[in-house]
């Protein structure tokens, strides 16, 4: 397999939940599309044809990757974009004005409540999670109303890992009712996304966490669930997302799915083998002074969320440049403040604030592995001395 060229040169790369390298397969399979196969999908001459053929074969792998129908599958700009078309179309058709999602949130699930409570005169309920990180059923049980349009969880936690029960939650929404929405950007690719299995009638994908490029994703939208849409225009996906698709990334989705189902069992199995090593050499090197959040089974495979007592995590990975890591989401990254996700799980401030996300992906080696302990062990040993 095709190593991309920088991660041979550069630091050891351990922030694949922030973004992937783009695969050269999927490289090699869209380039076709940004040069000579310019036709508009919509257009009904040979060159339309040629495009409005990848884009269904695309559609056709995501669809058989989660285990639905292609009609299903709309095409987005990605995660943040597939969860406001989600969100705000179904709320906007909805039953009713009162959201619930939960307290560790992907911001962007959060800003779309928020811009509905803002605008259109919504009720946001926030449901709180436990120490590791999970919502309590009951809390969302108690939470709904005949009011209640839309429940959005997160699938998997975008710094900790914790793995929602996400089936459970759902069929609790839906006997009330309520539509489902679940964020599956973080799991898809790393554990079994099925549509079936999680009973959801909203699903949201994106192609940067897959090894494809930024700004192309996918939502699942259940057949006969009309939103309203978040573009206008000349009724593509259903209508719900006006404007002529980005064939080439659409190509480039879709190839990224594929060679993700195709290896999702063996990579699954390998990535938490090098996770769990990672996490035995930290803990052998600082003793007593590694502590995991999130919840201890039921995360990601290739996710490891820890805290370094006494030692800022900017300030470590400041004195470790051959790694690059993070200390929480993307999304927060340059704040001094604690990841709003870990004081919503009880973390205390110092803690929360000497966290590192260190999280493996395609390339990741049993060396890095070794390596990165070394590294951050021996950094985190002087900064504690001095």
């Amino acid at each position: 397999m095709t190593i991309p060229s920088e991660l041979g040169i550069g630091p050891i790369y351990l922030d694949y939940n922030a973004t992937t390298p783009v695969d050269p397969r999927v490289v090699e399979a869209c380039l076709p599309f940004l040069g000579d196969h310019f036709g508009n999908p919509s257009s009904g001459h040979a060159y339309g044809r040629i495009t409005h053929a990848a884009v269904a074969t695309a559609r056709t792998s995501i669809a058989t990757a989660i285990r639905c129908e292609a009609s299903e599958v709309i095409f987005t700009a990605g995660g943040s974009d597939g969860d406001t078309l989600a969100i705000r179309g179904a709320g906007l058709v909805g039953r009713g004005k009162h959201l619930i999602t939960q307290a560790t949130e992907h911001p962007a699930v959060l800003a779309v409540c928020e811009s509905l409570r803002r605008l259109h005169g919504f009720r946001i309920t926030q449901l709180a999670v436990d120490h590791p990180g999970l919502v309590d059923p009951a809390d969302l049980t108690a939470a709904l109303t005949d009011d209640t349009a839309l429940v959005s969880i997160m699938h998997a936690n975008n710094e900790t890992g914790t793995i929602q029960p996400i089936r459970q939650l759902a069929d609790i929404a839906h006997a009330r009712g309520a539509l489902f929405h679940t964020d599956a950007s973080q799991s898809f690719g790393k554990i079994a996304v099925s549509v079936p299995d999680l009973g959801v009638d909203l699903l949201t994908l994106t192609g940067h966490k897959i090894y494809a490029p930024k700004g192309v994703g996918a939502l699942y939208v259940r057949e006969g669930l009309q939103l309203e849409p978040s573009t206008y225009g000349g009724g593509q996906e259903r209508g719900m997302r006006g404007g002529t698709e980005n064939v080439a990334l659409i190509v480039a989705l879709g190839e990224a799915a594929l060679i993700a189902s195709a290896t999702a069992n063996s990579e699954m199995q390998r990535l938490q083998q090098l996770r769990d090593t990672l996490l035995a050499e930290l803990a052998l090197r600082l003793p007593n002074g590694v502590y995991v959040n999130g919840h201890p089974t039921a995360r990601l495979p290739n996710t490891l969320n820890v805290s370094v007592t006494g030692v800022p995590g900017e300030q470590l990975l400041a004195a470790v440049p051959e790694i690059a890591a993070s200390t929480g989401s993307a999304c927060h990254e340059g704040s001094h403040h604690p990841s709003p996700t870990l004081t919503a799980m009880g973390v205390h401030a110092d803690r929360a604030r000497s966290t590192l996300r260190l999280t493996l992906g395609r390339w990741t080696t049993e060396q890095e592995m070794t390596q990165a302990a070394k590294l951050l062990s021996t950094a985190a040993e002087i900064l504690l001395r001095s």
